[in-house]
């Protein structure tokens, strides 16, 4: 800023801002330590920097002489005969673009229609406007003040009957004790046709 401003050009300063900082007082601060954190590398960091220092290492003493003379052969892909129809497709199409007459063209002309909407459409845009006119033009004043009122329903005996036997079955079935099963033969029956019923099936 140059020392011919005049006061009046200097810039303002809020009068709360400026109390502020006519009334701070270095009393008001706190004592604070700093620590200083001395972060060790990780495992994955110090194997990247061998990693890093050994490829150094391999460039800065590498030999060229033991590099071996190659010799590179170019060889020429002829087309075949798929590309080669392709490629006269798209040059007779070119060509065909490029020796178009427009003079060929036969002038028209454009007629436009203009739709009107029916009735039916009519009368969805009025209902619609309708709608939205009276959501936007609502007074909240002409609303009533209306109290709710909560309704506890406590449940009814057998409800509570209901719920203490589903409870005890539930119960039951976690704390059951399969060792105090007996241990059941299964006996398999295989019963015989009668004389009836194999004469039966024979006459079947």
């Amino acid at each position: 800023m140059s020392a011919e401003t005049t006061l009046k050009d200097l810039p303002k300063v809020d009068s709360v801002l400026k109390e502020q900082l006519e009334g701070f007082s270095q009393d008001k601060l706190k004592k604070t330590d700093t620590a200083e954190k001395t972060s060790l590398p990780t495992k994955e960091d110090v194997e990247s920097e061998k990693q890093h220092d050994k490829l150094m290492h391999n460039i800065e003493d590498f030999r060229s002489d033991k590099l071996k003379r190659t010799s590179t052969s170019e060889k020429i892909v002829l087309p075949t005969p798929e590309d080669v129809a392709a490629e006269k497709q798209s040059q007779a199409l070119f060509n065909a673009v490029e020796g178009f007459d427009a003079s060929s063209l036969k002038h028209t002309d454009t007629k436009e229609k203009v739709i009107l909407p029916a009735k039916e459409d009519i009368e969805r845009e009025r209902t619609h406007q309708s709608i939205f006119q009276g959501v936007t033009d609502f007074d909240k004043a002409s609303m009533r003040h209306a109290e709710t009122q909560e309704k506890i329903a406590l449940p009814a005996k057998e409800d509570i009957d209901a719920e203490k036997g589903q409870q005890a079955l539930c119960q039951g079935i976690e704390k059951f004790d399969p060792s105090a099963l007996k241990k059941t033969e299964t006996t398999e029956k295989n019963i015989l046709p009668t004389k009836e019923v194999i004469e039966a099936e024979k006459k079947a």
